[in-house]
């Protein structure tokens, strides 16, 4: 799981079938102080996240879980929407 903010949306008109009524958001990946890191990426959302929110995600196999169809291509979903991060800064 990972920590990303939503920076675009990919509208597409013909899709697997498993796809279908999925929204695909661009999520960028972030560093623990909230920094962007790594390349954007095209996920599936299926909490209802929108532009500029701050997004938990998940990759690999467990991404295709959320979707109502079983097997659908899917590398990356996204599982929550994050309110606040309360970073560790190893102080006790």
């Amino acid at each position: 799981m990972f920590i990303a903010r939503v920076v675009g949306k990919v509208v597409a008109t013909r899709k697997d079938e498993k796809l279908e009524g999925v929204k695909l958001l661009i999520i960028e990946p972030l560093k623990r102080d909230g920094t962007p890191c790594g390349k954007p990426v095209v996920a599936v959302d299926s909490v209802g996240a929108g532009a500029g929110e701050i997004v938990q995600a998940v990759k690999g196999r467990e991404a295709s879980l959320p979707l109502p169809k079983a097997g659908a291509p899917v590398d990356v979903a996204i599982v929550g929407i994050v309110d606040r991060v309360f970073p560790d800064d190893g102080r006790r």
